[in-house]
C-alpha cells in the first residue's frame, strides 16, 4: 500500500471516525483508555453477547493517529468472538511491535505497519487496541 493511500485513510478515520458516539444503552462496558503524556483520552464503549462483540463505541479526546485507529479496531472487532477479537489485536500488536504478523485479518489497520519509524507515536497507535485487550481478556477469563 502506498504511503498517499495510507495517508488518506487515517484522514478518512479521523475526520469521519466510524462508531464515535455514547451509547444510550446500560448494556455496554465502559473502558478508559488514556496516555499521560499527551491529550489521547478515549472511552470506549463494548457490547458483549454470548461472547460475541455486538458493538463499540468510543468518545473522547486525541490526536489523529488514536483516532483513526479507534475508528479502524471498531470496524474490524465488532461481530467478531473475543477469541477471533484478540487474534486480530495480537496480530496488530506484532505489527507495530515489528513481529511476525498476518496481514490478511489487519485490513485497513495495515496503514499503521511502519509505526515504528515513528517510536513516539506507538502509544497513539496501540492505545485502545491495548484497552480491548485487557477488557476481552478478563471477560474470557469470567
Amino acid at each position: 500500500m502506498n504511503n498517499d493511500l495510507k495517508r488518506s485513510i487515517i484522514l478518512d478515520n479521523y475526520q469521519f471516525p466510524s462508531n464515535r458516539k455514547i451509547p444510550n444503552d446500560d448494556s455496554y462496558i465502559k473502558i478508559n483508555t488514556n496516555n499521560e503524556s499527551c491529550i489521547d483520552n478515549i472511552d470506549l464503549y463494548v457490547k458483549l453477547e454470548n461472547d460475541i462483540i455486538k458493538d463499540i463505541n468510543f468518545e473522547g479526546e486525541a490526536c489523529a493517529i488514536s483516532i483513526s485507529t479507534t475508528s479502524i479496531m471498531t470496524k474490524l472487532l465488532i461481530g467478531k468472538s473475543i477469541k477471533e477479537a484478540l487474534n486480530i489485536i495480537r496480530n496488530y500488536q506484532n505489527m507495530i511491535e515489528e513481529k511476525d504478523y498476518d496481514a490478511n485479518i489487519l485490513k485497513e489497520a495495515i496503514v499503521y505497519n511502519e509505526t515504528y519509524k515513528q517510536p513516539s507515536r506507538i502509544k497513539c497507535a496501540t492505545l485502545t487496541w491495548n484497552g480491548m485487550e485487557k477488557l476481552l481478556k478478563d471477560k474470557s477469563l469470567n
